[in-house]
């Protein structure tokens, strides 16, 4: 069974693995809501607690997977989902946080949800039009009304949480951070710590590559992100990035693990505040995935890992440019 972690000082204590469950329906081909409910059901046995989704999954198909799934096991989980994004004929067009469509959204899901609560509520992405500090107060009002329980941001950038922290306090940040993406180590992790505000990386494998078993873009059907939406993944990025992959599958072999559990581990590693949501579709990698918890690195392992940046480099942007303009900096 997993331990627990805890994110952020308001309470909220999670599986220290979780389960990202977007690529169950969007983002990674087609999907199979049978082997995908297995896969949340097998997650619960096996001490998996913290489960994550959005309403722009799909959109919404991810969140009634969800809700349709934990029927008969929510108070064992806890769940989690965002608002954020402006989507008109099942496409996103852009950013919507205005106070009257968070709680739009909110009601929404709870029903797709099958759930009178939502334990983290994360703003998908930083709306630039509307106030952060008007975000954070619509947020402390649904917590104030039962709706919610805990308030999280989604790739904010430091002014950002330290001004949406004043107002509700924020107990996670959730934002991609893996072996080969570090932008988080400079300014926004010792922040966390300050704030005693928890990490949730998603993307600790990169979106596959650190498996080892990733293809060149080309290879990808066209229902897949990393098909036209990953620069990592596409022609002389590929190539350059496959040192990465190769490093890490060495290392996995010295361990007797697989490549994703020391990837996973050497997230694991970065402190007890730290909560990976790693995805998949499939038992057999649910189940290597969450036998991370238990892989100890070595130091000089670590050491390696910790390099792999600084000796390689990492070729390409983690988003394409309209994905990357709706970061917040």
């Amino acid at each position: 069974m997993l331990s627990r972690r805890k994110l952020g000082a308001q309470g909220l204590e999670v599986s220290m693995i979780g389960l990202g469950c977007m690529g169950m329906s969007w983002a990674y081909g087609t999907g199979d809501d049978t082997e995908s409910t297995a896969v949340i059901h097998r997650a619960i046995d096996l001490g998996c607690t913290f489960f994550d989704t959005a309403e722009a999954y799909g959109p919404y198909k991810n969140e009634e997977l969800l809700g349709a799934a934990l029927s008969g096991f929510r108070d064992k989980v806890q769940l989690a989902t965002k608002f954020g994004f402006l989507i008109r004929d099942n496409k996103r067009v852009g950013t919507d946080s205005r106070p009257e469509h968070i709680r739009a959204v909110v009601d929404a899901s709870l029903k797709r949800l099958r759930t009178d609560h939502i334990d983290l509520l994360y703003q998908h992405r930083v709306d630039p039009n509307i106030p952060i500090e008007d975000v954070a107060g619509t947020v402390k009002d649904l917590i104030g009304e039962g709706k919610v329980l805990y308030f999280g941001l989604s790739e904010a950038g430091a002014e950002t949480i330290q001004r949406a922290h004043a107002v509700q306090p924020v107990s996670a940040l959730e934002s991609e951070y893996s072996i080969w993406e570090r932008g988080l180590e400079a300014k926004i992790l010792p922040l966390l710590r300050e704030l005693k505000i928890g990490l949730v990386p998603f993307s600790p494998l990169g979106r596959g590559f650190l498996t080892g078993t990733a293809k060149s873009s080309s290879g990808y059907t066209p229902g897949d992100f990393r098909a036209h939406g990953d620069p990592r993944f596409e022609g002389a990025n590929f190539e350059a990035n496959i040192r990465i992959a190769k490093a890490v599958e060495e290392v996995a072999a010295s361990l007797h693990a697989t490549p994703a559990q020391v990837a996973l581990a050497w997230v694991l590693k970065a402190g007890n505040d730290v909560v990976p949501i790693p995805g998949t579709k499939q038992r057999k990698y649910l189940e290597e995935n969450l036998s991370a918890a238990t892989l100890e690195l070595r130091s000089d392992d670590a050491a390696k890992l910790d390099g792999l940046i600084t000796s390689f480099g990492v070729a390409g942007n983690r988003y394409n440019d309209l994905d990357m303009s709706m970061l917040d900096k």
